[in-house]
């Protein structure tokens, strides 16, 4: 059976600046949006939440849906990777809580793009899809009937 990896990201901006997370993996410090795995007892949107608290210590709700890449990694890993847009009033302090991040840069989407230390491809073309401007709502990737949450769509009369 086909069992690809689950995962969130967050694109935040403020005042035209992009916040990236900042990880050493084997000797080299490589750029990422604050992202990670789902949990088994969480929604997408609380992912996401939960990832851009651990790895920046900035703690803001998702607004929009970007969109869901499905990519096959370098190794052959195959993910799903849904993409938020959380949009700040202004650029904030970080203070990672989780280990494995370094530190936390606010940066142009020039500087993301022509990066040459991004984690994955996946980094640029986040940017490249918040730059679009689409924004879908977060009910598109909502939880139906969900049993931590109650979640489910209203009945129309």
């Amino acid at each position: 059976m086909f069992k690809p990896h689950v995962t969130v990201a967050c694109v935040v901006h403020a005042q035209g600046k992009f916040l990236v997370v900042e990880e050493t993996i084997r000797g080299k410090a490589l750029w990422n949006q604050p992202a990670g795995h789902l949990e088994a007892d969480e929604t997408l949107v609380q992912a996401a939440k939960r990832e851009l608290w651990e790895e920046t210590g900035i703690d803001a709700e998702p607004q929009h849906f970007l969109r869901m890449h499905q990519w096959i990694a370098p190794d052959r890993t195959p993910f799903l990777r849904f993409l938020f847009a959380i949009e700040l009033s202004e650029m904030c302090a970080t203070e990672p809580h989780d280990s494995d991040i370094d530190c936390c840069h606010w940066l142009s989407a020039d500087a993301i793009l022509t990066a040459p230390n991004l984690r994955s491809a996946l980094v640029a073309e986040s940017i490249r899809c918040y730059l679009t401007g689409t924004r879908l709502p977060l009910d598109t990737v909502g939880a139906f009937n969900w049993p931590l949450t109650g979640d489910a769509c209203p009945v129309s009369p």
